[in-house]
């Protein structure tokens, strides 16, 4: 099996796995998970009844019961790359003049992760409880159109504050909901999308920068042996200049597990790049992705016929009730508003 097949298989499995978390983690409207209902569509009629009912009772008990088994593959695929880094890289980034310091950032990265990720999992989201329900109700204006005054939560049978939302995994509401993250195996809300963003970003540093050593290790491994300009004899017996898949293959011979790691690495980096910056618009807006996501789904069809114009401008999903500036914005993640700091409109 050739390296374009081996890393053909590699990242269908790797989007496939994406595509199985965004569909069953509550997030169905992504392209990967609209996507995967198409083909659960397609090949649904040749699966038998007793298999698709076993899937669908695991996936439930996987994405919408708690359990630490994400926990656990966060932290084996971390035990896993920097093993390589650790066992590999980082000899032959020490033997190619790296400098020390350079070494020992995705290590300080590593640890600053740890304990964002520690935060996330164990701090609590800002649980509504009968003790400060009511305070909760006075925090956020209702705006009437996501969220409506008097509406009770018909399993914590409490008044639902503005911005709230009962979690069916946790079992219990949350202030200021914004999604529930399987990896870290808890609730983002309003006492934690802080730590939430930190994660993410340090996630991505951490990626980044195991993955720019490891590249440049790469680099000069193909500098040190002449390979730009090596030449090699084709199927037909004539001489042919070395050109990238050339080398990409070699690299893949010689370096297996660290060109693996490599492409994981660069996929993650773009994979929660992408997320992070998603999020932190969010922030920039005020907004939840709890939010985005039903601003986005707000229909017209119980306003008057006539009134389409007034219907598309009542909730606009890009700034929306709860927007006061950037700066207050981001005062509100990094320091929660409690009841004595009630929202300005």
């Amino acid at each position: 099996m050739d390296f374009l097949t081996l890393f053909g298989i590699y990242v269908a499995v790797v989007l496939t796995c994406i595509a199985l978390v965004c569909k069953y983690s509550g997030h169905q409207q992504t392209p990967l998970g609209l996507l995967l209902d198409k083909f659960t569509g397609i090949v649904s009629p040749w699966i038998p009844q007793r298999i698709q009912s076993f899937c669908y009772r695991s996936m439930h008990r996987l994405f919408h019961q708690r359990n630490n088994l994400f926990l656990f593959l966060h932290l084996l695929l971390e035990v896993v790359v920097y093993g390589e880094f650790s066992y590999e890289v980082f000899g032959f980034c020490s033997d190619m003049g790296t400098s020390s310091i350079s070494l020992c950032v995705p290590y300080v990265l590593l640890a600053v992760k740890s304990y964002l990720f520690y935060l996330c999992c164990s701090r609590d989201p800002g649980t509504l409880t009968k003790a400060n329900h009511t305070a909760q109700l006075k925090v956020y204006q209702y705006d009437e159109k996501l969220f409506h005054q008097g509406v009770r939560c018909s399993t914590c049978q409490l008044l639902k504050p503005a911005r709230s939302k009962h979690c069916r995994v946790c079992n219990r509401c949350v202030q200021r909901f914004d999604h529930h993250c399987v990896w870290v195996n808890n609730c983002i809300g309003a006492q934690n999308t802080r730590f939430f963003l930190l994660y993410l970003l340090s996630v991505c540093a951490m990626a980044a920068d195991v993955a720019v050593l490891t590249a440049d290790m790469l680099l000069k491994a193909v500098l040190r042996t002449g390979l730009l300009h090596a030449h090699y004899i084709d199927e037909q017996g004539e001489q042919q200049l070395a050109g990238p898949i050339f080398i990409i293959q070699h690299l893949f011979l010689t370096f297996p597990r660290i060109v693996f790691m490599l492409g994981f690495l660069v996929f993650v980096f773009f994979l929660l790049a992408g997320y992070f910056m998603f999020h932190m618009y969010l922030a920039l807006i005020n907004q939840t992705s709890n939010e985005w996501f039903k601003g986005k789904g707000h229909s017209c069809q119980h306003c008057h016929p006539y009134s389409a114009h007034n219907c598309r401008t009542s909730y606009n999903p890009f700034r929306g009730f709860y927007y006061r500036g950037i700066l207050k914005n981001l005062g509100e993640i990094f320091w929660p508003l409690c009841p004595a700091q009630k929202k300005e409109n």
